[in-house]
């Protein structure tokens, strides 16, 4: 993934940084990945996009065992939110949404998974070490902790023949911290500084909550989450921060967003006339708001709240290739700051 960003905006994010213009190699992740057997799935991934490479997915996963599905072992997402377990690859749009800092993402663990009630239901269960901000690790959100999380997914209705499906989800964990806390966010692009910053505070653990829902018709797609954190804090009271986003997209060349009843996530579409043998591959656009609340009791000045509204352009020429388009309008609140930004992004991506 190769991004071009430019943004114009008042002020300065949190971290201090300056807005302005960037390009950058967003994402340069080569994997090998196989089963053997039929039973036993692997995945070696690495990102050298940044300064210093970063180990991805390593895991290994015994698959179909009797009663308990897929169990998993090594350096893999935890269970939580139906964004973040979709493919950056996949997303709707080039960035998620600001909520996703509250997503554990990578940790290492152990997790079981399986496909239930003739694959209308999913469940995850796991328990996991997040390694925090390791440099050859990524993705220590929330801080160093020793967790349980898990996700539950249904699908009330779908109908294959109109491409039609309800999706409903839910994910808990719970986290012993190791060490201080920390929740922080950028707009929703990676070349801007954050401009949410909660700073690192005392807390004995965390509980973080997620609800997920999305309405698929056809070529329309409707999508929304709200996450929550609760951090338990021997010396102040419960830090309480959330926050949600709501989002519909529509192919105006026909096609739908697959599904992967098996984990419970949506994949990539695939177009009906790829460019330029057939036809002007898949056009999609796209409208998303989000919101993050960072503020509470005894926390740092830089802890605010974040507002996005974001509009995309997708054009699909073929399965592995793809051009993005991002316009976001973003503003923070909190602590006597204000100010607004406004942000392009345009992204080449080639994913195999």
């Amino acid at each position: 993934m190769g991004d071009v960003g430019w943004a114009d905006g008042e002020g300065q994010g949190a971290s201090g940084a300056d807005i302005g213009q960037e390009s950058e190699w967003r994402r340069l992740r080569p994997y090998l990945s196989g089963t053997v057997a039929d039973r036993l799935d692997f995945k070696i991934e690495a990102e050298f996009a940044g300064l210093q490479t970063q180990w991805m997915d390593l895991y290994l996963r015994i698959k179909n065992m009797p009663v308990v599905g897929d169990a998993t072992v090594g350096h893999f997402k935890e269970p939580f939110g139906l964004e973040e377990l979709t493919s950056s690859a996949d997303t709707t749009f080039l960035e998620r949404a600001l909520p996703d800092a509250f997503t554990p993402g990578r940790s290492l663990g152990a997790m079981l998974q399986q496909s239930v009630l003739t694959e209308r239901a999913t469940w995850a269960l796991g328990v996991f070490r997040s390694l925090g901000d390791q440099p050859s690790f990524p993705d220590g959100r929330g801080g160093e902790a020793i967790a349980v999380t898990g996700r539950m997914t249904w699908l009330p209705w779908r109908d294959k023949k109109t491409d039609e499906l309800v999706h409903l989800g839910a994910a808990y964990s719970f986290r012993s911290l190791l060490d201080d806390a920390r929740y922080r966010q950028r707009p929703e692009a990676h070349f801007v500084g954050n401009l949410t910053d909660t700073g690192s505070f005392r807390a004995d653990a965390t509980h973080l909550v997620g609800s997920e829902a999305a309405w698929v018709r056809g070529p329309l797609s409707l999508q929304g989450e709200y996450m929550a954190a609760f951090a338990d804090r021997p010396d102040a009271d419960v830090a309480f921060l959330h926050g949600a986003y709501v989002q519909a997209s529509y192919f105006l060349t026909g096609e739908h967003r697959p599904y992967d009843s098996g984990i419970g996530v949506f994949k990539g579409p695939q177009p009906l006339r790829p460019f330029p043998t057939e036809g002007l591959g898949a056009w999609e656009l796209a409208a998303r708001y989000s919101f993050l609340d960072l503020r509470g009791p005894s926390l740092a000045d830089t802890a605010r709240q974040v507002h996005d509204f974001t509009v995309g352009l997708n054009w699909y020429l073929s399965p592995n290739l793809r051009l993005g388009w991002n316009y976001a309008r973003s503003w923070i609140d909190g602590s006597g700051s204000s100010g607004a930004a406004d942000i392009f992004l345009f992204r080449v991506q080639l994913a195999f």
